[in-house]
């Protein structure tokens, strides 16, 4: 069964409540010891007037009172100070009955400076006065006289005022309890709701509780805990949105080539009587399509295998400008086969890297072979080569068709193609740019894409230099 918070409040109120009777009745007791301690230490309780009492006041002994910083006086029927020991506390020696009368009143005022002790003696008819001066005052009584015939409705009364005033501080906490708590309730209730929002899949959700307290920190935690889990459910869907593609252009890349070599192999098995030419032509097709099959396999293995946590290049320390040079002689006769002008700009410096000869070779091999697929006879082609801040960067650039907008930020992922059809004679498998971004990668580089306005392309590769 679930507890309220407001009624766990309350209860703590009250054990709270108890326990500030408990202590109050507890210093009432502590107050009473102190009195019975304080009469016997203090000197006005040492000697009072009654002790010292004789019916000839000549007789009295005020020694011991004079040397505690007391004093004694006497005052007869006439209101006259007959006798006077000490510090004098009547200054004048006749008094009339209403300065007298005044003296008593002023000696039972709380706020004298001085405790007062005053009996009268009937036999010799005078009042005997023991002052002392007041260190401390403190005054606590409670009386009970039950032979008074009004007890039972003064103890009804008073009976009243503590059940009201009971009910009144238990009122008073009830109240006080609902309002704490909705303090902390209605935080948490919006942090439930929001939770459960986040749960039935709404990632959009965020908690405004507009405190500045510990559950503004809990607030904050919250929203970026959404925030991280709405980020990661979109890079979830747009990875199996990725996957789905990939499969679909996978599939549909292989399709293609093992059609028409199942086509043509069955033409071949059914139509003996074919010509050596056709019978040539169509084994041309058939080597071809399986070419392009393996083809992609070899490169849909690559990739895989870069992606691997095992793979390892086989890297040396090599010159950059020249290992650059030989990559860029091999590409002359493919450039003037394909009608593509050329010009490279690369220093005679040394420049030294740590390289895997035959993965960086794939790398401008794959850019090269993209250019000439893709772009017009007459297009130009620029290979260039510079060192700064401790990188080498390469630029591979060309002055063709260039890249369409909403390929740009995906044209590194796997099988992306310009053409969407993905015919054979218009491109590649789509894996050569995946490929040669990863093996920058994993040289410590990367490869990026520049656009040139509306027309040409530049790849930058970056490698570190040692």
């Amino acid at each position: 069964m679930k507890k309220k918070i407001a009624n766990q409040f309350f209860a703590h109120y009250l054990v709270v409540f108890t326990f500030v009777i408990l202590s109050t009745a507890l210093a009432v007791a502590l107050l009473s010891i102190g009195s019975r301690i304080a009469s016997n230490a203090f000197a006005i309780n040492r000697y009072p007037a009654s002790s010292i009492m004789l019916d000839d006041y000549r007789q009295i002994d005020t020694s011991p009172i004079v040397k505690s910083g007391g004093s004694v006086q006497v005052i007869d029927k006439e209101y006259r100070v007959v006798r006077s020991e000490g510090p004098d506390a009547i200054p004048r020696k006749q008094l009339t009955p209403a300065e007298f009368t005044d003296f008593l009143m002023w000696s039972k005022h709380k706020n004298t400076p001085f405790h007062h002790d005053i009996l009268y003696n009937p036999a010799g008819e005078f009042w005997l006065i023991v002052t002392f001066p007041a260190s401390i005052r403190i005054d606590f009584a409670f009386t009970m006289n039950p032979a008074t015939g009004e007890f039972g409705l003064a103890a009804l009364i008073f009976g009243t005022v503590m059940v009201v005033y009971l009910l009144l501080l238990v009122g008073l906490s009830m109240v006080y309890s609902k309002i704490t708590a909705a303090q902390i309730t209605v935080p948490l209730r919006r942090l439930c709701e929001g939770t459960r929002l986040l749960r039935e899949g709404d990632y959009s959700v965020r908690v405004d509780l507009r405190l500045q307290n510990e559950f503004a920190e809990l607030q904050s935690t919250f929203n970026d805990m959404a925030d991280r889990i709405e980020r990661e459910m979109s890079l979830r869907r747009k990875s199996e949105e990725d996957r789905k593609r990939l499969i679909l252009d996978i599939s549909h890349d292989l399709k293609n080539p093992m059609s028409s070599i199942q086509g043509y192999a069955e033409l071949l098995y059914q139509r003996p009587d074919l010509s050596e030419k056709d019978r040539n032509e169509y084994l041309k097709i058939i080597q071809q399509n399986s070419q392009r099959a393996n083809q992609l396999l070899t490169e849909l293995f690559e990739l895989s295998e870069m992606d691997s946590p095992e793979f390892t290049l086989r890297a040396q320390e090599v010159d950059l400008s020249e290992t650059l040079r030989q990559a860029c002689g091999e590409l002359v006769p493919q450039l003037e086969r394909a009608g593509f002008r050329y010009e490279f700009d690369i220093p005679e410096e040394s420049v030294l890297c740590l390289l895997d000869l035959n993965r960086f070779s794939r790398i401008i091999q794959n850019l090269a072979s993209n250019a000439m697929r893709y772009n017009p006879l007459g297009t130009t082609v620029k290979v260039k080569l510079e060192v700064q801040n401790g990188q080498a960067i390469i630029d591979f650039a060309d002055d063709g068709v260039g890249i369409p907008a909403h390929l740009t930020e995906d044209i590194f992922k796997a099988f992306v193609r310009a053409d969407t059809s993905r015919r054979s004679e218009t491109g590649g498998s789509g894996l050569g740019l995946s490929i040669a971004k990863r093996i920058a990668q994993a040289h410590g580089g990367y490869l990026t894409l520049h656009t040139e306005g509306e027309q040409g392309s530049v790849f930058r590769i970056v490698l570190p230099v040692i």
